[in-house]
C-alpha cells in the first residue's frame, strides 16, 4: 500500500491556480455498458497505475473506448488538477468518486474536499488506515472512527458522501464481533458509508453477499474484483500476489448473490478495480460478464 499512497499523495499537490471545468469536452461515440446493476459500471483508475502517468489522455480515451464512463480517481498521474480534469472532460468521463489518503483529510479536511469537488467528485472515500505490520488494532480503530466522523461531517456540509474502503485487515475479533463491526457500529450512518471491495471482504473470511445485505443504505459503492481460483490467503491480510484477482466471473466470487444484495441495499456505482497485470485483457472481461447478469 506505501506505493498506492504515493500516488494519491499527488492528488494534494496537484491543486493548480485554476480548477475550473473547461469547456469544448468532446463526446466519445461509444455507448456507455449498460447493466441490470441499477447503477452504472466504473473503473477505478488504480487499476491503470501503469499507463496513466505515461499518457493520461490516451489511457482514459481507450478507457472510454471500453464503454465507460465513470472512474474513480486514485490521484491525479502527476498532473495539476485543472489539466487532469480537462483530460476527463475530454474523455468524456466523469469521476463520481475519488480515493484520499487518510493523513490527507484528518489534517486539511478542507483543502481534501476542495480538491475531490474540483474534480466533480460525490463521494470522498478514504482506502486505507496506516497501522504497523499486518495487525490493525481495536486503538487505531478507533482513532480512526472519530476521523471518519469528522470528516464525514464536514463532508456532508459540502454536499459530498464519505466512504471507508474496507480491506481485510478489519475482519479480526474485536468486541462488536470484527473491527470491521466497531468501525460500522461506532461511525455515524448518516456521515459514514462504505466502499466493499468485494475481493478483500473475500479474503477477510465474509461473505460478500452477506456483509452487503447487513449495511442497508450504507454500501454506495463497490469494487468489483473476483478472486483467482484455489487461492486462499491468510486471515487479516492486506496485500496478495499479482495474479491473484482475475475477470469478474471467473473466480471464487458468487456474484449474482452479491450483485442481488447491492441491488437491494441501494449501491449506485459499481467499480471494477484490476490489480493484474494485464488489466486491459480483464477489465473487458469483467464488462462484458457484468452487462451479461441476469439477476
Amino acid at each position: 500500500m506505501s506505493s498506492r499512497r504515493r500516488f494519491l499523495g499527488t492528488l494534494a499537490a496537484g491543486l493548480g491556480a485554476s480548477a475550473l471545468r473547461p469547456s469544448g469536452a468532446s463526446a466519445a461515440p461509444t455507448p456507455e455498458a449498460k447493466s441490470p446493476l441499477g447503477g452504472p459500471i466504473g473503473v477505478q483508475l488504480w487499476s491503470l497505475k501503469a499507463y496513466l502517468p505515461k499518457d493520461a489522455p490516451g489511457t482514459l480515451a481507450r478507457l472510454r473506448g471500453l464503454g465507460i464512463r465513470e472512474v474513480e480517481g486514485a490521484g491525479l498521474a502527476g498532473m495539476p488538477i485543472d489539466a487532469f480534469r480537462a483530460a476527463l472532460d475530454k474523455a468524456d468521463l466523469v469521476c463520481h468518486s475519488a480515493h484520499m489518503d487518510f493523513e490527507r483529510i484528518r489534517t486539511d479536511a478542507p483543502g481534501a474536499l476542495k480538491e475531490a469537488k474540483a474534480l466533480g467528485v460525490k463521494y470522498l472515500v478514504c482506502p486505507w488506515i496506516p497501522h504497523e505490520g499486518t495487525v490493525l488494532t481495536r486503538e487505531v480503530a478507533l482513532k480512526a472512527i472519530d476521523v471518519f466522523n469528522a470528516i464525514g461531517k464536514a463532508a456532508k456540509a459540502e454536499g459530498v458522501r464519505f466512504c471507508y474502503h474496507a480491506h481485510g485487515y478489519e475482519f479480526v475479533p474485536s468486541t462488536e464481533g470484527t473491527l470491521f463491526d466497531t468501525i460500522a457500529k461506532q461511525t455515524d450512518p448518516a456521515l459514514v458509508s462504505f466502499e466493499i471491495d468485494l475481493f478483500w471482504a473475500k479474503a477477510g473470511g465474509v461473505d460478500p453477499a452477506k456483509l452487503v445485505a447487513s449495511l442497508p443504505g450504507r454500501v454506495p459503492l463497490l469494487h468489483i474484483k473476483d478472486m483467482k481460483k484455489g487461492l486462499a490467503l491468510p486471515p487479516a491480510s492486506s496485500g496478495a500476489p499479482e495474479d491473484s484477482d482475475v475477470a469478474a466471473g471467473t473466480g471464487q466470487l458468487d456474484f449474482p448473490a452479491i450483485l442481488r444484495a447491492a441491488r437491494k441495499s441501494g449501491t449506485e456505482i459499481y467499480y471494477i478495480e484490476d490489480e493484474s497485470t494485464k488489466p486491459w485483457d480483464q477489465i473487458p472481461e469483467s464488462i462484458k460478464y457484468l452487462t451479461s447478469l441476469k439477476l
